[in-house]
């Protein structure tokens, strides 16, 4: 760990004199990136410079309590204070996910259950939108398909940060692990004697692909893009001009559909986002299929199948099937509180890297 953290102090030194450099202020691109390295990497020097501190609090202690019993009695407290610098420093360590900085796009769809499954994909996206809210970060509806009674039997959702985000803190470093399905036990509105149903919806989070980030080139040839009229609830024609667009990607079969806006080019454009962010998803998940002891450390599934989270609505109870997180908060929740269940799972994954690091270094 110490040469780990020796190395990331000089980047870090490094970084911060390249701040200083006349071409990289110049280059409003690597300026960027050079930022938000120096940004990540500035919590391990915090926390390696709290270190060094309590340690030589700690030392000095150790010393002056043969001569002192008053020093003698601060001991377990300076001992507690440097464990907890250590824990800190060694939580920072872990690897990150490289994409932990970026904004997502995240797909809902109504499961089993009919129209009720289409109601809850409805209060799930209020969920996320409300929650986005809270952290303060943007959200734009990209495409949806509404339920005859209101809900959705899909809808797309970008969410984004404002600004530069801490790390840990970005929309996908918080929403990835939200994919897999979603289980919620209630009495329909459509249930005439008041008895509980179980249904289901599915959610997929994805890293939102910038067009001008490091990734491959989607090639006119591999696409086949197709125009139709947009239609809503009971298949009703809404435009009157073929303004929806279909995309496929010929060489993975992946097909993306927008048509909530009344221009074809911003249609296409909504869509392409969509595309390129489901393509990087299909690339890690085959990454981490390949990888099945590191797939196997993390909370986060690449198993879109995964029943994650249970809503119970008479109980008004949550429960997160992957951490064993349960509070009977569910309306609270679904009103966007969601840091707590989150929190649950961050803390399980880090848990899980911690073990796997450790196991490395046997």
């Amino acid at each position: 760990m110490l040469e780990s953290v020796e190395s990331l102090l000089a980047e870090h030194a490094r970084l911060e004199a390249s701040l200083a450099d006349p071409d990289v202020i110049g280059d409003p691109d690597r300026l960027r990136d050079v930022n938000r390295r120096y940004a990540g990497l500035t919590p391990v020097v915090t926390a390696q410079r709290e270190l060094d501190s309590a340690s030589g609090d700690l030392e000095a202690a150790r010393e002056l309590a043969a001569e002192d019993a008053a020093f003698a009695e601060e001991l377990p407290v300076l001992e507690e204070a440097v464990a907890t610098a250590e824990d800190r420093l060694r939580r920072l360590l872990i690897p990150r996910d490289p994409d932990d900085d970026r904004d997502v796009i995240l797909e809902i769809k109504a499961g089993e259950g009919g129209e009720e499954s289409a109601l809850f994909a409805g209060d799930l996206l209020r969920m996320y939108l409300r929650h986005a809210e809270k952290r303060g970060w943007r959200t734009e509806l990209l495409d949806s398909t509404e339920s005859d009674l209101g809900g959705y039997k899909d809808v797309r959702v970008a969410v984004s940060a404002k600004g530069a985000s801490e790390p840990g803190t970005a929309p996908w470093a918080r929403l990835k692990y939200e994919g897999g399905v979603h289980r919620v036990q209630r009495v329909p509105v459509t249930e005439s004697q008041g008895r509980i149903h179980t249904s289901a919806a599915g959610v997929w989070v994805m890293p939102d692909i910038e067009d001008t980030a490091d990734v491959d080139v989607l090639h006119p040839n591999d696409l086949k893009i197709d125009v139709y009229r947009s239609s809503g609830p009971g298949g009703q024609s809404v435009n009157t001009t073929d303004s929806a667009v279909r995309i496929t990607h010929l060489p993975t079969g992946t097909v993306v559909s927008c048509q909530n806006e009344k221009s074809q080019l911003q249609n296409k454009e909504s869509a392409m986002r969509v595309l390129r962010a489901r393509l990087h998803q299909m690339a890690m998940e085959e990454a981490a299929a390949e990888a099945k002891e590191a797939r196997a450390s993390q909370v986060r599934t690449v198993d879109r199948s995964e029943r994650i989270r249970t809503y119970n609505f008479p109980e008004n109870r949550i429960s997160d099937h992957r951490t064993g997180f349960k509070a009977n908060r569910l309306d609270a929740v679904l009103d966007g509180d969601l840091d707590a269940v989150v929190d649950s799972a961050v803390q399980a994954d880090e848990e899980a890297r911690l073990a796997a690091l450790a196991g490395e270094g046997e």
